[in-house]
């Protein structure tokens, strides 16, 4: 009984770490994906080479978590021992942030920026054109010569198959 109530408080404490550190989780996840797909053996040298490849190209919240973690360009200093020595020991990612965490608080405080999920015409004509610009900006977009709502939504809709996957439109 007492081993079932440990393994279920060790099960919330994972869950908990990976609601609270949602980036950091999400961007490890899939960087240790993608190594264990094309590497047999990880080494800390080729993890923190995929980290720093993943981080040339991230943006937003995940550019952010890079630049904290010393895997960006201009970091002032570098954490990826931290990232790069557990996941080539195969730590689960979830353990990973919440050691970073304890280095840096700023790592679990991510968030990603909800998305939209209706893209439709009808759903966008409901939102407010700072969302609308907002929408844009997050997909490297700008409006010029925008003056109208419709404006906005007519190039959203014709922008969208480029930046959302299909299952979301």
């Amino acid at each position: 009984m007492s081993l079932l109530l440990l393994s279920l408080l060790l099960l919330a404490g994972f869950s908990s770490a990976a609601d609270n550190c949602e980036v950091c989780v999400g961007f490890l996840h899939r960087l240790y994906a993608s190594l264990t797909s094309r590497h047999r053996e990880l080494s800390p040298a080729l993890v923190e080479k995929e980290l720093f490849q993943s981080c040339s190209v991230a943006q937003g919240k995940e550019a952010r978590l890079c630049y904290y973690l010393g895997a960006s360009s201009d970091a002032a200093t570098r954490v990826t021992a931290s990232v790069s020595q557990p996941l080539s020991s195969h730590v689960p990612v979830e353990k990973v942030c919440q050691r970073l965490s304890d280095k840096d608080t700023q790592i679990c405080q991510l968030r990603y920026e909800p998305q939209p999920r209706d893209l439709s015409s009808e759903g966008l004509k409901k939102m407010r054109v700072v969302e609308l610009r907002n929408i844009l900006s997050s997909w490297g977009e700008e409006c010029r010569g925008c003056l109208e709502k419709h404006e906005f939504v007519s190039l959203i809709v014709e922008r969208a198959p480029l930046h959302v996957h299909s299952a979301e439109l």
